[in-house]
């Protein structure tokens, strides 16, 4: 639940704020701090934030039935 909660927050922040959350990232990442990125990088972070937001969400409507429990037999 807590590892979902904080999945939602990454990628809420990654839809509304791609550039500082990639640089944030890059910052963290980079011995010196002069890397240049391509400016499509932003875009992938946004989809990326969209993508995550989603399988949270999906994942959450489960109604905590695991697979079995949901498979006639």
């Amino acid at each position: 639940m807590v590892l979902r909660l904080l999945l939602l927050a990454v990628g809420l922040l990654e839809l509304a704020a791609p550039r500082k959350m990639v640089d944030f990232w890059m910052d963290l990442a980079a011995e010196d701090g002069d890397v240049e990125l391509k400016p499509w990088v932003y875009s992938v972070a946004r989809i990326e934030g969209a993508v995550i937001v989603l399988w949270v969400l999906l994942r959450g409507r489960g109604g905590g039935h695991s697979e079995a429990e949901t498979v006639d037999a």
